[in-house]
């Protein structure tokens, strides 16, 4: 990690914070932020977090949905445990994920997945747009009628497609962009709301398996 990347990181303030208030990382003010604008969790809900780890958004919608609710997090890496959070050690796209999830309808799936940099703005682009197909293929079979998706992505000229692809599936969709994403930093969040089953079904382009 060089060093002009941890002096940039110590002058963050919403770094400072996270470390102030013993957040797992930066990132929960991003949910945060999100919560506070869309329906994602209310006492009770039951959630989905995909790309959980180390766990930051997890934490806060397992605060939100209190002791009624339930959060379930899911990712390859290690959690470390979580008052009301189930953790599934997968990977968006296991064919065997939606057994393992025991046929629960969730009020929202959230995605803060992010592809490997490889420094090539197209490609991780790409890469991005993959993902949040990937994650909204495992939410059409798990979401309930009503129910909130929202996940990361980075912009760029195929965000455009993306929305159109949700826009059947839901009854308005929106981008967005928290104030804690990095200066700088191209990612914004794609957010579905009220989702639906469309009347008439269409062709959705499937993320890497």
């Amino acid at each position: 990690m060089g060093r002009r990347f941890v002096a940039e990181r110590r002058r963050d303030p919403y770094y400072r914070a996270a470390q102030l208030e013993g957040l797992r990382s930066r990132a929960a003010f991003k949910i945060a932020f999100l919560m506070e604008r869309f329906p994602i969790a209310r006492p009770g809900d039951i959630i989905l977090d995909l790309g959980a780890a180390p766990g930051g958004w997890s934490v806060v919608l397992a605060e939100r949905v209190g002791r009624r609710g339930r959060v379930v997090a899911i990712d390859p890496r290690p959690i470390d445990p979580i008052p009301g959070v189930d953790v599934l050690h997968a990977r968006v796209g296991d064919p065997t994920l939606g057994d393992r999830l025991g046929g629960r309808r969730f009020r929202s799936v959230v995605s803060d997945m992010s592809p490997s940099i490889s420094g090539a703005y197209g490609t991780d682009h790409a890469r991005s747009v993959d993902l949040v197909r990937s994650a909204f293929g495992l939410a059409r079979s798990v979401l309930r009628e009503g129910g909130t998706f929202a996940a990361k992505v980075f912009d760029g000229d195929m965000v455009a497609e993306l929305t159109e692809e949700l826009q059947p599936w839901f009854r308005v969709v929106r981008r967005t962009k928290p104030p804690a994403s990095r200066s700088g930093s191209s990612e914004m969040y794609v957010v579905g709301l009220g989702f639906h089953l469309p009347v008439e079904p269409p062709t959705v382009a499937e993320g890497p398996g």
